[in-house]
């Protein structure tokens, strides 16, 4: 009885912590006044040229499930066979039981139709990343409380480019670069670009995250240090804080998929208001030295 009344009270507080941040969120600035006052100006967001979404109807259940890796990645490899597909041909990364459901998952909510002996999707879609990009600002709101755009574009001078996801989270400037290639398809330019985007905007927090259960040490974390060993005379450690979650000097992060993305970010933000968040961004405001 009592662990009983100990689970009902712990949902209880979360559901209290969704509801403060809420009205949190309703009564500060959105992002968009928040990059404003930085000097920032979204002229494009969320585009739906590359978008896989169901009708409003569908789409809380569509969510639910795309937090399943064995999801995520059976979605990869159906858009890339999208004209025609079985279930042997996109099972590599679940069964066939498994991947059959999937399959009927989605013609059920429309996004895939019978064709000839198999399936195939009913639009033409490029890749998957704008669809990613959706479901990570779409997490951060649901789960976090967080006021969220994606695939914003600025007009900058100096630094081009779509910021993936942009989101206000208490009051501070989250960004996130959201990868869905594999890290042996990822290079040097796109750390760079990353790290550009974050010297120019200056956000509190910044995400490099990488749809991939696959260790991030052997290949990103050593482009990374490359990368910031060309800008710094001394540059700054790159540090794990735990799995193949890491961090550089507590505003910049680099995470994967593994175990759960949902905890993986709550990593990122504890690890950064308790290295004093709100302090250092004070200090940053005033004048912070780019990354």
């Amino acid at each position: 009885m009592s662990e009983d009344r100990s689970l009902n009270d712990l949902a209880f507080l979360k559901e209290e912590v969704k509801r403060l941040r809420q009205a949190l969120k309703e009564m500060t600035p959105g992002v968009d006044v928040l990059l404003r006052r930085r000097g920032f100006q979204i002229y494009r967001k969320e585009p739906a040229d590359d978008l896989l979404l169901p009708s409003d109807e569908f789409l809380d259940d569509y969510y639910r499930i795309f937090r399943k890796y064995s999801f995520r990645l059976f979605l990869r490899d159906a858009i890339k066979h999208q004209e025609s597909f079985t279930a042997r041909k996109v099972a590599r990364y679940a069964s066939p039981q498994v991947t059959r459901g999937y399959i009927a998952y989605l013609a059920g909510i429309g996004l895939a139709e019978k064709y000839r002996r198999g399936y195939r999707l009913v639009r033409r879609m490029k890749s998957f990343g704008q669809t990613l990009e959706w479901y990570f600002a779409e997490l951060l709101k649901r789960e976090f409380g967080a006021d969220a755009v994606w695939g914003a574009k600025f007009k900058r001078p100096d630094v081009g480019g779509d910021y993936d996801v942009v989101a206000k989270i208490d009051g501070s400037i989250l960004y996130a670069e959201v990868k869905s290639s594999p890290p042996k398809q990822i290079y040097d330019s796109e750390i760079s670009a990353f790290l550009d985007r974050v010297s120019d905007l200056r956000p509190e927090i910044s995400i490099f995250f990488m749809d991939t259960e696959l260790r991030m040490k052997d290949k990103i974390v050593p482009m990374f240090e490359e990368a910031l060993r060309e800008r710094h005379r001394t540059p700054p450690v790159v540090l794990r804080i735990e799995k193949e979650l890491f961090r550089i000097r507590d505003e910049i992060f680099i995470i994967n998929a593994g175990d759960s993305i949902i905890r993986n970010i709550e990593t990122v933000l504890k690890c950064y208001f308790d290295g004093g968040g709100n302090r250092k961004k004070a200090v940053r405001n005033a004048g912070r030295k780019p990354v």
